[in-house]
């Protein structure tokens, strides 16, 4: 997803919406974030989205999760960059009925990063952190889950009691399962995979980090 946005997109798009606040996901470069005027997670998207004086707003990359956060905040003009995650934005809608029709007393908690389609089928959408709080405060027994499967662990870890089916065996992000913690021992025992951020790039990056945390800390 990152890859599909650059700072030169982001120079254009501030060209075409000059008077847009341009808020950009947490999966992007520094490059990108450093040409945006605030970051945001799929937690804090929408306070985010709401808590900005611009009644025009372009949300980028995630077109699934902008849809979310434009459903939530009406009041503003929500700008959607056409950019995706891979392995929410495969899911197909046949499969989402083949497992809801096997577990019918199920509910359904999945990431804003689906599609729009099956987050609004859904009984729940939000984050990772959102669906594992959501599945343990819940009086019901047994969810469907559609997010990357590595969640499994942590929401059957907390709930032992509580049965979870995920949504889809392609729910599994490559990228996430390069790192192991093998790759976290080698990397600190070893002090290598340094990673180098232009400084220019760096002090305008993190001005769109900070202003996220404002926002968020703020009631």
């Amino acid at each position: 997803m990152a890859d599909m946005v650059t700072g030169d997109d982001v120079k254009l798009l501030r060209r075409q919406y000059p008077g847009a606040a341009i808020v950009c996901y947490v999966n992007t470069s520094a490059e990108t974030k450093a040409e945006c005027d605030v970051c945001c997670t799929s937690s804090n998207a929408v306070k985010i989205v709401r808590a900005l004086k611009e009644k025009q707003i372009v949300f980028l990359p995630d077109k699934n999760l902008g849809s979310f956060v434009a459903k939530q905040v009406p009041e503003k003009e929500v700008i959607l960059y056409d950019g995706f995650c891979y392995t929410h934005n495969k899911i197909r809608m046949d499969e989402v009925d083949e497992v809801m029709n096997a577990h019918p007393d199920a509910k359904l908690a999945v990431h804003p990063e689906c599609q729009s389609e099956l987050v609004e089928r859904s009984d729940f959408a939000g984050s990772t952190a959102q669906i594992i709080e959501y599945c343990s405060n819940s009086v019901d027994e047994k969810f469907i889950i559609g997010t990357e499967m590595g969640i499994l662990y942590e929401l059957k870890k907390r709930n032992p009691k509580k049965t979870f089916y995920i949504l889809s065996p392609r729910f599994v992000c490559p990228n996430m399962k390069y790192t192991r913690l093998s790759s976290v021992y080698e990397a600190l025992k070893k002090r290598r995979y340094e990673m180098e951020v232009d400084e220019d790039i760096r002090i305008r990056a993190i001005k769109s980090l900070d202003r996220m945390i404002e926002i968020t800390q703020q009631n």
